[in-house]
């Protein structure tokens, strides 16, 4: 046996030990789902009771009861909820955070560094801080029991973290562009729509993807804010399952899991192509 096939025999055996641990690192992470999915379709005394992963007997009528909505609101009704909450969410993020990025990035202006780390102090900020200042404006506002305290914010940059991902993604274009598009003409807003934001765009990805999944599973503040349950989100429908039909509807609950996952993974999806552009490239292809 020459050396070279004894070199190859321990490569090989490394290449096999590394595919069965990524392997059993994926069963892993996909166990949690695997088990939603056969809970979604067990029978009531089996959600409890049973430790099998697997269903004894499939219950569709589990989604039965869930596509007919909770609180006598329909499910098509939560479902535009939280669409448009999430949507409002995006379109906030995207606007207002890569207007304020741009000014950090690319423009001069007194107390710029100190106001860029104040800004980014706020990422260690608990939610939970400042959700009371900000509940007692809203109410003053009339603005409680609305969608205006969940959206309206993300027009004001209020999201530091994905303000500093934009920032970081704008220093690393050149400035030459800019100055080009200055000579023939293009102020600080034609330059950053015409030439920079075309540029940003896998970190504008990015930060709609994250903007997305956030607010979609996001539970706490909206259970804050809204108390109507006309206005309510797949979110809180899953807790008013459980209000309704205490441990009966877990069944329900586990298939109305299942759909409100549906929009996320099919976002996702969509997008995924351009979120690994982003991170495999410049910024500057196309």
């Amino acid at each position: 046996m020459t050396a070279t096939a004894l070199t190859r025999k321990p490569a090989r055996r490394g290449r096999i030990a590394l595919h069965l641990g990524c392997l059993a690192a994926l069963l892993v992470m996909l166990y949690p789902l695997a088990w939603l999915l056969a809970t979604s379709l067990k029978p009531a005394d089996e959600v409890i009771a049973s430790l099998d992963l697997l269903p004894g007997r499939l219950e569709w009528s589990n989604y039965t009861t869930a596509l007919d909505g909770v609180n006598e609101v329909s499910i098509w009704r939560l479902l535009g909820n939280s669409l448009l909450i999430a949507g409002g969410a995006v379109l906030g993020n995207v606007v207002s955070c890569s207007l304020a990025a741009y000014a950090f990035a690319r423009l001069r202006f007194r107390f710029r560094g100190p106001l860029f780390a104040f800004m980014i102090a706020t990422i260690m900020l608990p939610h939970h801080a400042v959700l009371i200042p900000q509940y007692i404006i809203f109410n003053q506002l009339g603005l409680v029991n609305t969608y205006w305290p969940l959206i309206l914010p993300k027009f004001l940059a209020t999201e530091a973290f994905f303000v500093f991902l934009i920032v970081q993604f704008m220093r690393g274009l050149p400035r030459e562009l800019e100055e080009a598009a200055r000579i023939d003409g293009c102020g600080p807003f034609r330059s950053f729509f015409q030439v920079v934001l075309p540029l940003t765009r896998p970190a504008l990805i990015t930060t709609a993807i994250f903007t997305f999944i956030w607010t979609w599973n996001d539970f706490f503040t909206q259970l804050i804010y809204l108390f109507d349950p006309d206005r309510f989100t797949l979110t809180l429908a899953l807790r008013s399952f459980v209000d309704a039909s205490s441990t009966s509807a877990f069944g329900p609950m586990f298939a109305l899991s299942v759909i409100a996952l549906l929009p996320i993974v099919l976002f996702f999806l969509a997008f995924q192509r351009f979120l690994v552009e982003g991170m495999a490239g410049s910024g500057l292809k196309g």
